[in-house]
Protein backbone atom coordinates (compact mmCIF):
# COMPACT_ATOMS: atom_id res chain seq x y z
CA UNK A 1 0.00 0.00 0.00
CA UNK A 2 1.47 3.48 -0.79
CA UNK A 3 1.63 6.24 1.52
CA UNK A 4 -0.56 7.87 -0.73
CA UNK A 5 -3.15 5.66 -0.30
CA UNK A 6 -2.62 4.80 3.33
CA UNK A 7 -3.59 9.25 3.08
CA UNK A 8 -6.62 8.79 1.40
CA UNK A 9 -7.52 5.71 4.22
CA UNK A 10 -7.15 7.85 6.73
CA UNK A 11 -8.75 11.18 5.40
CA UNK A 12 -12.13 9.21 4.19
CA UNK A 13 -11.89 7.17 7.72
CA UNK A 14 -11.91 10.40 9.67
CA UNK A 15 -14.68 11.45 7.21
CA UNK A 16 -16.95 8.19 7.71
CA UNK A 17 -16.36 8.21 11.82
CA UNK A 18 -17.74 11.85 12.00
CA UNK A 19 -20.85 10.64 9.98
CA UNK A 20 -23.80 10.18 12.90
CA UNK A 21 -25.01 6.76 10.73
CA UNK A 22 -21.72 4.71 10.69
CA UNK A 23 -22.27 4.75 14.66
CA UNK A 24 -26.00 4.11 14.11
CA UNK A 25 -24.74 1.33 12.40
CA UNK A 26 -22.72 0.16 15.21
CA UNK A 27 -25.07 0.76 17.31
CA UNK A 28 -27.83 -1.24 15.69
CA UNK A 29 -25.70 -4.22 15.85
CA UNK A 30 -24.63 -3.54 19.02
CA UNK A 31 -28.18 -3.48 20.79
CA UNK A 32 -29.49 -6.79 18.13
CA UNK A 33 -26.28 -8.46 19.92
CA UNK A 34 -26.79 -7.57 23.23
CA UNK A 35 -30.62 -8.18 22.94
CA UNK A 36 -30.25 -11.72 21.97
CA UNK A 37 -27.97 -12.56 24.39
CA UNK A 38 -30.39 -11.21 27.12
CA UNK A 39 -33.27 -12.69 25.74
CA UNK A 40 -32.90 -15.78 23.37
CA UNK A 41 -31.34 -18.34 25.67
CA UNK A 42 -27.50 -18.83 25.09
CA UNK A 43 -24.77 -17.93 22.79
CA UNK A 44 -25.73 -20.38 20.04
CA UNK A 45 -29.14 -19.43 19.71
CA UNK A 46 -27.89 -15.80 19.93
CA UNK A 47 -25.34 -16.23 16.82
CA UNK A 48 -27.90 -18.29 14.82
CA UNK A 49 -30.08 -15.41 14.98
CA UNK A 50 -27.11 -13.03 14.39
CA UNK A 51 -25.83 -15.25 11.41
CA UNK A 52 -29.81 -14.41 9.64
CA UNK A 53 -29.89 -10.65 10.11
CA UNK A 54 -26.12 -10.60 8.99
CA UNK A 55 -26.92 -11.87 5.73
CA UNK A 56 -30.13 -9.05 5.41
CA UNK A 57 -28.46 -6.33 6.78
CA UNK A 58 -25.26 -5.91 5.75
CA UNK A 59 -25.60 -6.58 1.96
CA UNK A 60 -28.69 -3.51 1.81
CA UNK A 61 -26.97 -1.36 4.42
CA UNK A 62 -23.77 -1.57 2.27
CA UNK A 63 -25.11 -1.07 -1.11
CA UNK A 64 -27.53 1.95 -0.08
CA UNK A 65 -25.03 3.97 2.47
CA UNK A 66 -22.10 3.11 -0.32
CA UNK A 67 -24.31 4.45 -2.96
CA UNK A 68 -25.27 7.54 -1.69
CA UNK A 69 -22.07 7.99 -0.36
CA UNK A 70 -20.54 8.02 -3.48
CA UNK A 71 -23.02 10.35 -4.84
CA UNK A 72 -22.30 12.95 -1.92
CA UNK A 73 -18.21 12.97 -2.29
CA UNK A 74 -18.65 13.57 -5.92
CA UNK A 75 -17.12 16.66 -5.17
CA UNK A 76 -14.39 16.13 -2.80
CA UNK A 77 -13.47 13.36 -5.95
CA UNK A 78 -12.97 15.86 -8.15
CA UNK A 79 -11.01 17.85 -5.55
CA UNK A 80 -8.72 15.03 -5.49
CA UNK A 81 -8.72 14.19 -8.85
CA UNK A 82 -7.27 18.08 -9.71
CA UNK A 83 -4.14 16.69 -7.78
CA UNK A 84 -1.75 14.90 -8.71
CA UNK A 85 -2.64 11.78 -7.35
CA UNK A 86 -3.34 8.25 -9.53
CA UNK A 87 -7.00 7.66 -10.25
CA UNK A 88 -5.75 3.73 -9.09
CA UNK A 89 -4.71 5.16 -5.73
CA UNK A 90 -7.78 7.16 -5.38
CA UNK A 91 -9.97 4.46 -5.91
CA UNK A 92 -8.17 2.33 -3.31
CA UNK A 93 -8.42 4.73 -0.68
CA UNK A 94 -11.99 5.45 -1.35
CA UNK A 95 -13.31 2.37 -0.99
CA UNK A 96 -11.08 1.48 1.80
CA UNK A 97 -11.69 4.54 3.52
CA UNK A 98 -15.38 3.73 3.77
CA UNK A 99 -15.49 -0.16 3.52
CA UNK A 100 -12.92 -0.94 6.55
CA UNK A 101 -14.97 1.93 9.21
CA UNK A 102 -18.57 -0.11 7.88
CA UNK A 103 -16.60 -3.48 8.81
CA UNK A 104 -15.40 -2.27 11.76
CA UNK A 105 -18.42 -1.06 12.79
CA UNK A 106 -20.17 -4.52 12.36
CA UNK A 107 -17.38 -6.00 14.44
CA UNK A 108 -17.55 -4.04 17.13
CA UNK A 109 -21.07 -3.57 17.59
CA UNK A 110 -21.41 -7.68 17.56
CA UNK A 111 -18.24 -8.40 19.24
CA UNK A 112 -18.14 -5.80 22.52
CA UNK A 113 -21.40 -7.36 23.86
CA UNK A 114 -19.48 -10.69 24.04
CA UNK A 115 -16.72 -9.27 24.89
CA UNK A 116 -18.09 -7.95 27.74
CA UNK A 117 -19.05 -11.42 28.97
CA UNK A 118 -15.86 -12.70 28.46
CA UNK A 119 -16.23 -13.94 25.05
CA UNK A 120 -18.64 -17.16 23.99
CA UNK A 121 -19.15 -20.32 25.44
CA UNK A 122 -16.42 -22.92 23.82
CA UNK A 123 -19.24 -24.87 21.50
CA UNK A 124 -19.78 -21.51 19.64
CA UNK A 125 -16.50 -19.45 19.42
CA UNK A 126 -16.05 -21.05 16.40
CA UNK A 127 -19.51 -19.84 14.84
CA UNK A 128 -19.17 -16.34 15.94
CA UNK A 129 -15.81 -16.05 14.27
CA UNK A 130 -17.28 -17.13 11.03
CA UNK A 131 -19.95 -14.87 11.41
CA UNK A 132 -17.64 -11.96 11.90
CA UNK A 133 -15.70 -13.18 8.97
CA UNK A 134 -18.77 -13.71 6.80
CA UNK A 135 -19.98 -9.96 7.65
CA UNK A 136 -17.08 -8.28 7.00
CA UNK A 137 -16.44 -10.27 3.48
CA UNK A 138 -20.44 -8.96 2.56
CA UNK A 139 -19.06 -5.75 3.93
CA UNK A 140 -16.32 -5.62 0.88
CA UNK A 141 -18.27 -7.31 -1.69
CA UNK A 142 -21.72 -5.41 -1.22
CA UNK A 143 -19.57 -1.91 -0.79
CA UNK A 144 -17.55 -2.32 -4.23
CA UNK A 145 -20.92 -3.25 -5.93
CA UNK A 146 -22.24 -0.18 -4.96
CA UNK A 147 -19.20 1.90 -5.87
CA UNK A 148 -19.83 0.42 -9.36
CA UNK A 149 -23.62 0.95 -9.67
CA UNK A 150 -22.39 4.36 -8.41
CA UNK A 151 -19.85 5.38 -10.81
CA UNK A 152 -21.81 3.44 -13.94
CA UNK A 153 -25.29 5.89 -13.53
CA UNK A 154 -24.94 9.56 -13.21
CA UNK A 155 -28.68 9.76 -11.77
CA UNK A 156 -28.71 9.37 -7.89
CA UNK A 157 -32.15 8.23 -7.73
CA UNK A 158 -31.68 5.62 -10.33
CA UNK A 159 -28.29 4.50 -8.81
CA UNK A 160 -30.24 3.97 -5.47
CA UNK A 161 -32.82 2.40 -6.83
CA UNK A 162 -30.71 0.02 -8.95
CA UNK A 163 -28.55 -0.39 -5.45
CA UNK A 164 -31.77 -1.17 -3.84
CA UNK A 165 -33.25 -4.02 -6.91
CA UNK A 166 -29.53 -6.06 -6.77
CA UNK A 167 -30.22 -6.73 -2.68
CA UNK A 168 -33.71 -7.45 -3.62
CA UNK A 169 -32.83 -9.73 -6.55
CA UNK A 170 -30.10 -11.58 -4.86
CA UNK A 171 -31.10 -11.32 -0.86
CA UNK A 172 -34.74 -12.00 -1.29
CA UNK A 173 -35.87 -13.70 -4.24
CA UNK A 174 -33.10 -15.79 -5.56
CA UNK A 175 -33.45 -18.56 -3.53
CA UNK A 176 -37.46 -18.70 -4.70
CA UNK A 177 -36.38 -18.31 -8.38
CA UNK A 178 -34.46 -21.03 -7.61
CA UNK A 179 -37.07 -23.35 -5.88
CA UNK A 180 -39.20 -21.93 -9.05
CA UNK A 181 -36.49 -23.82 -11.63
CA UNK A 182 -35.94 -27.05 -9.33
CA UNK A 183 -40.15 -27.56 -9.33
CA UNK A 184 -40.01 -26.75 -13.04
CA UNK A 185 -37.47 -29.13 -13.81
CA UNK A 186 -38.03 -31.70 -11.12
CA UNK A 187 -37.74 -34.64 -13.48
CA UNK A 188 -33.80 -33.83 -14.17
CA UNK A 189 -31.21 -33.86 -12.49
CA UNK A 190 -30.37 -30.11 -11.13
CA UNK A 191 -28.07 -30.77 -8.67
CA UNK A 192 -25.23 -29.58 -10.99
CA UNK A 193 -26.95 -26.15 -11.62
CA UNK A 194 -27.88 -25.45 -7.84
CA UNK A 195 -24.27 -25.82 -6.72
CA UNK A 196 -23.36 -22.94 -10.11
CA UNK A 197 -26.23 -20.98 -8.75
CA UNK A 198 -24.70 -21.34 -4.99
CA UNK A 199 -21.45 -20.10 -6.28
CA UNK A 200 -22.95 -16.90 -8.02
CA UNK A 201 -24.35 -15.46 -5.23
CA UNK A 202 -22.46 -14.06 -2.21
CA UNK A 203 -25.32 -14.19 -0.06
CA UNK A 204 -25.76 -17.97 -0.57
CA UNK A 205 -21.89 -18.35 -0.37
CA UNK A 206 -22.12 -16.61 3.26
CA UNK A 207 -25.31 -18.65 4.31
CA UNK A 208 -23.20 -22.40 3.37
CA UNK A 209 -20.25 -20.75 5.75
CA UNK A 210 -22.40 -19.83 8.16
CA UNK A 211 -24.38 -23.49 7.97
CA UNK A 212 -21.09 -25.48 7.52
CA UNK A 213 -20.01 -23.92 11.14
CA UNK A 214 -23.34 -24.00 12.66
CA UNK A 215 -24.97 -27.37 11.32
CA UNK A 216 -28.27 -26.21 11.15
CA UNK A 217 -31.21 -26.34 8.29
CA UNK A 218 -32.97 -22.93 9.47
CA UNK A 219 -30.21 -21.16 7.42
CA UNK A 220 -29.78 -23.38 4.78
CA UNK A 221 -32.26 -22.62 1.89
CA UNK A 222 -32.49 -24.44 -0.93
CA UNK A 223 -28.90 -23.87 -2.86
CA UNK A 224 -27.22 -24.11 0.82
CA UNK A 225 -28.60 -27.49 1.16
CA UNK A 226 -27.14 -29.05 -2.12
CA UNK A 227 -24.18 -27.60 -1.61
CA UNK A 228 -23.59 -29.08 2.26
CA UNK A 229 -25.05 -32.36 0.39
CA UNK A 230 -22.09 -32.41 -1.91
CA UNK A 231 -19.44 -31.29 -0.33
CA UNK A 232 -19.71 -30.69 3.32
CA UNK A 233 -16.65 -30.62 6.17
CA UNK A 234 -13.78 -28.37 5.47
CA UNK A 235 -13.26 -28.98 1.57
CA UNK A 236 -17.17 -27.15 1.38
CA UNK A 237 -16.07 -24.29 3.66
CA UNK A 238 -12.82 -23.53 1.84
CA UNK A 239 -14.26 -23.52 -1.14
CA UNK A 240 -17.40 -21.10 -0.57
CA UNK A 241 -14.40 -19.03 1.54
CA UNK A 242 -12.57 -19.02 -1.85
CA UNK A 243 -15.24 -18.06 -3.77
CA UNK A 244 -16.38 -15.07 -1.60
CA UNK A 245 -12.80 -13.83 -2.18
CA UNK A 246 -13.35 -13.87 -5.79
CA UNK A 247 -16.60 -12.00 -5.01
CA UNK A 248 -14.68 -9.20 -3.73
CA UNK A 249 -12.17 -8.92 -5.99
CA UNK A 250 -14.48 -8.97 -9.40
CA UNK A 251 -16.39 -5.96 -8.12
CA UNK A 252 -13.71 -3.96 -6.59
CA UNK A 253 -12.46 -4.74 -10.52
CA UNK A 254 -14.63 -3.63 -12.16
CA UNK A 255 -15.01 -0.46 -10.37
CA UNK A 256 -11.78 0.62 -10.48
CA UNK A 257 -11.76 0.21 -14.16
CA UNK A 258 -15.08 1.94 -14.38
CA UNK A 259 -13.41 5.09 -12.14
CA UNK A 260 -9.99 5.12 -14.14
CA UNK A 261 -12.37 5.80 -17.76
CA UNK A 262 -14.89 7.68 -16.03
CA UNK A 263 -15.22 11.49 -17.32
CA UNK A 264 -15.91 13.17 -14.43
Amino acid sequence: MTATVAKLIRIQTADVLRSRWIALYAAFFLCLTEGLLRFSGGDARAVLSLGTAVLMVIPLASLVLATIYVYNAREFTELLLAQPIHRSSLFTGLYLGLSLPMAVAFLAGVGVPFLTRGGAEPDVRGALAMLLVVGALLTFVFTAVAFWIALRTEDRLRGVGIALGVWLLVGVLYDGMVLLGVALFSDYPVERALLALTLANPIDLGRVLLLLTLDVAALMGYTGAVFERFFGGTGGALLALTMLLVWTAVPIAAGARRFRRRDF
